[in-house]
């Protein structure tokens, strides 16, 4: 693990020096994304930039990197899924001042004054999760709702009727009265 920067950043001060932070983050650090992981190895690289924009606004620019271990949800195997994440990040102190960031800005709150590096890499590792993880490479899964499995263009095997057909009916019936 790298440390090249503190637990807790005063965003203010930071912004004024125009210092930049980079290091890399044990897995096992991170709460909220360890258990969503098929496993604890491995470690985050980041570096976060804080300036302070044209309006006065403090903002941290934070490139993040890894590679997590998921499991897929079509092989159940486990598979490493590179993440790499990049965002402008405007810090407020209150909720309310959300409104005022423009809208290339993801909104970002200190904690009394200040912020957690940890934390800030920890959310762009979860934004950056697929939603459903699959591993690259594996052949398309075709899906099928009409019962034994057909090819496309085959019309399904016997004379089954559709479950919508009646209500389709009684629409029909509704409408001509």
């Amino acid at each position: 693990m790298s440390r090249e920067y503190p637990d807790w950043i005063s965003p203010a001060r930071a912004a004024e020096g125009n210092r930049v932070f980079s290091g890399t983050i044990p897995m096992t650090r991170m709460k909220r994304l360890a258990p969503l992981l098929a496993g604890p190895a491995g470690e985050a690289a980041f570096v976060a930039a804080f300036k302070t924009d044209l309006d006065k606004r403090v903002v941290v620019e934070l490139q993040v990197s890894a590679v997590v271990p998921l499991v897929c949800q079509a092989s159940l195997e486990v598979y490493d899924q590179q993440l790499e994440r990049s965002s402008v990040l405007g810090v407020i102190e209150d909720i309310v001042e959300q409104e005022n960031l423009p809208d290339h800005y993801d909104p970002v709150q200190t904690e009394r004054g200040r912020l957690a590096i940890a934390s800030l890499v920890e959310d762009e590792l979860l934004l950056g999760l697929p939603q459903i993880p699959r591993k690259p490479g594996l052949e398309p899964i075709k899906y099928s709702t009409g019962g034994p499995f057909q090819e496309e263009g085959q019309t399904p095997a016997g004379d089954r009727k559709s479950p919508f057909a009646d209500l389709h009916d009684m629409i029909k019936r509704d409408k001509q009265q």
